[in-house]
């Protein structure tokens, strides 16, 4: 008696902390990328649960009909062979549902990569994310403004960010809009996000680099297109220009707050956006270039030896 009064103090307990706990950020998506992820995770929640209740209903049969104290003293099992429909059913449903959701993913996955849904059509406004030790530059190239651990985006428009790293990979990551992408060295990674609707987000950095990792955050702040406009106007009215110098003073290991200035350092460091297909053509270009002009010395050398 009492450990079933125990047990039931514990539940009552659980459920009442657990009604205090703020909902995922994942599920609670802001943006049409998040939203896509956000049905995804509820889609596989539910295939599991369903998964897990059929198996507990059929052990909870098994055990209740198939029980020793219900059959005779004398009582010996069938010898079987094999049953053709419950090796069908244990091995088609599991190929059906790793297909199901093998299907889903990969569609989403082109839709998450792609413009978000319902953007196709508009200009999308892009940002340069840079992480350095452990904090994080975004640059603004268009509107000549770079912030650090901070970053400011209008709604109801795409949004392209242009992810690399100074230093180790890190994840650019903000839940409520989005999945994470890796921001690597020497390259360029892109990322489509839109916000649908004002208000304040959380992002981070979701690969671990290093002792600094855990505070490696920053704050997104949407708002509407015209606030937006006037916050450019205002950041080129009251904010210091960043210079080479202070660039790389940004980059050492440690910690910042908020900072704002105006130009970006796109200007005298910039993103290392390569062409590799470019540069295989110039290679392939000059060798053939060097090839011809190694046969065409040849040649003259052979007309002044007969001459």
């Amino acid at each position: 008696m009492k450990m079933k009064w125990a047990l039931l103090a514990s539940l009552t307990a659980l459920a009442a902390i657990l009604s205090g706990c703020e909902p995922l950020l994942v599920l609670d998506p802001k943006g049409p990328q998040a939203a896509r992820q956000a049905s995804d995770i509820m889609l596989s929640i539910f295939i599991m649960s369903g998964i897990v209740i059929a198996v507990l209903v059929i052990l909870v049969v098994i055990l209740f009909k198939y029980r020793a104290s219900k059959q005779p003293a004398d009582y010996e099992p069938p010898h079987i062979e094999g049953n053709i429909w419950v090796e069908a059913i244990c091995v088609g449903i599991p190929v059906i549902i790793v297909a199901f959701l093998s299907f889903v993913s990969v569609k989403s996955n082109y839709i998450v990569e792609s413009a978000p849904v319902g953007y196709e059509d508009q200009e999308p406004l892009v940002v340069y994310a840079l992480s350095s030790d452990w904090k994080w530059h975004f640059s603004y190239p268009e509107e000549g403004i770079e912030t650090v651990n901070y970053l400011y985006i209008p709604t109801d428009r795409p949004l392209e960010f242009k992810l690399y790293s100074y230093g180790p990979i890190t994840s650019f990551w903000i839940p409520q809009l989005g999945g994470q992408k890796y921001a690597m060295a020497d390259m360029v990674t892109t990322l489509h996000l839109a916000a649908d609707e004002p208000g304040e987000y959380w992002g981070r950095n979701a690969n671990f680099s290093g002792k600094g990792f855990a505070e490696n955050t920053f704050n997104v702040t949407a708002m509407s297109q015209k606030d937006f406009d006037e916050w450019v106007e205002e950041v080129h009215e009251t904010a210091d220009p960043i210079t080479e110098e202070e660039f790389n003073k940004l980059l050492e290991p440690g910690h910042l707050g908020q900072m704002t200035f105006t130009g970006t350092h796109l200007d005298f460091s910039p993103a290392p956006e390569h062409n590799h297909d470019s540069e295989a053509d110039e290679t392939e270009t000059e060798t053939e270039t060097e090839t011809n002009q190694d046969d065409h010395s040849s040649h003259e050398e052979s007309k002044h030896s007969g001459h």
